[in-house]
């Protein structure tokens, strides 16, 4: 039972057909393409359009797709694991309408909350209950309608971030390859920086709240800038000196889709060249939740099998990690 390690078999990824670009949002505020590709590195970001859409909806077409991809019923999946920030509704977890949705009946489900290094904590948690046994098949999906929380008359924020779902297939494995080692941490002292002032428990929604926007994204892009770089760049060096891995050892670093300079600067920290960074942060923003498996969809037929792998991630909470992955399967 000891040398049962988890492992990724397949991957599926999903982004709303609506493509919100620069030019468009330069109508909204007082910004320009220029400032926000010479700032944050996006060209466009997705956006989930139609009354009544939600994160589910997302996650649906990234779930479905991982099954029919790997050709699993819905009746064999144990558990079904979503990251999210924009959950369809406080309760019931998005996990379990997305369940519902795709035909998952077996399964017990529910919702991880870790700002942006989401997919992260809930991965670890996949491999957790496919270690001690107690599960064959477990689905992660991150899933983020982001449009739904931004402010659209916030210049600071409202250019970031998109919307999308990734998915990924965890099973148990005896051979070498896997997911072999992660590092999670939090400060909570930085939900001051990052956060959503009402809708919980302390502020519940009011109209004082609406009118005063408390229902978005409050961002101070400073701290929480200078928080990311130092501690997205210091989590992967962390997870690659324990493990005595070299930057020559790493066929991809995938990180977090937040900032450009964000990644450049992880990228920097651990020696390696851009060639081996996954970016995609021009075609869909930030995504949250869903960046590091929309990433892995988007370069699945480049990664071989025994693939040195590195993600990393910095979120609200705040929250950052690392995972070490040796690929397990060629596309």
């Amino acid at each position: 039972m000891n040398n049962i390690k988890a492992v990724i078999t397949g991957v599926h990824g999903y982004v709303p057909e609506y493509i919100l670009t620069n030019e468009e949002i330069s109508k909204m505020v007082d910004t320009s393409d220029e400032w926000i590709m010479t700032r944050i590195g996006i060209k466009e970001r997705r956006i989930l359009k139609g009354e009544g859409k939600g994160a589910s909806d997302l996650g649906y077409e990234a779930v479905k797709g991982l099954l029919e991809k790997t050709k699993t019923s819905p009746d064999e999946i144990d558990f079904l694991i979503c990251a999210t920030v924009t959950p369809d509704m406080q309760f019931p977890a998005t996990a379990n309408i997305i369940s519902d949705k795709v035909g998952i009946k077996n399964a017990f489900s529910f919702d991880v909350n870790a700002g942006c290094s989401g997919f992260l904590f809930a991965l670890s948690t996949a491999v957790s209950y496919i270690e001690s046994g107690r599960c064959k098949k477990i689905v992660v999906v991150g899933a983020e309608k982001m449009s739904s929380i931004v402010d659209y008359s916030d210049r600071t924020t409202c250019p970031i971030f998109g919307d999308g779902a990734g998915a990924v297939l965890v099973e148990p494995t005896t051979e070498s390859n896997g997911i072999i080692d992660f590092i999670l941490k939090v400060d909570g002292s930085g939900r001051k920086h990052l956060h959503q002032k009402a809708g919980g428990s302390v502020k519940p929604a009011s109209h004082e709240t609406i009118d005063a926007k408390e229902h978005f994204i409050y961002q101070e892009g400073q701290p929480v800038f200078k928080y990311a770089v130092s501690n997205m760049a210091s989590v992967a060096e962390e997870i690659l000196k324990k493990h005595n891995l070299t930057a020559n050892d790493i066929a991809w670093l995938v990180p977090h889709q937040a900032n450009l300079r964000i990644i450049d600067a992880t990228a920097n920290r651990i020696g390696l060249s851009k060639e081996k960074v996954m970016i995609n942060i021009q075609k869909y923003g930030n995504t949250t939740s869903a960046t590091l498996p929309i990433c892995l969809w988007e370069w699945e037929k480049k990664l071989k099998k025994g693939d040195n792998i590195i993600l990393a991630a910095f979120g609200a909470g705040f929250t950052w990690g690392s995972m070490y992955i040796k690929w397990a399967y060629n596309s």
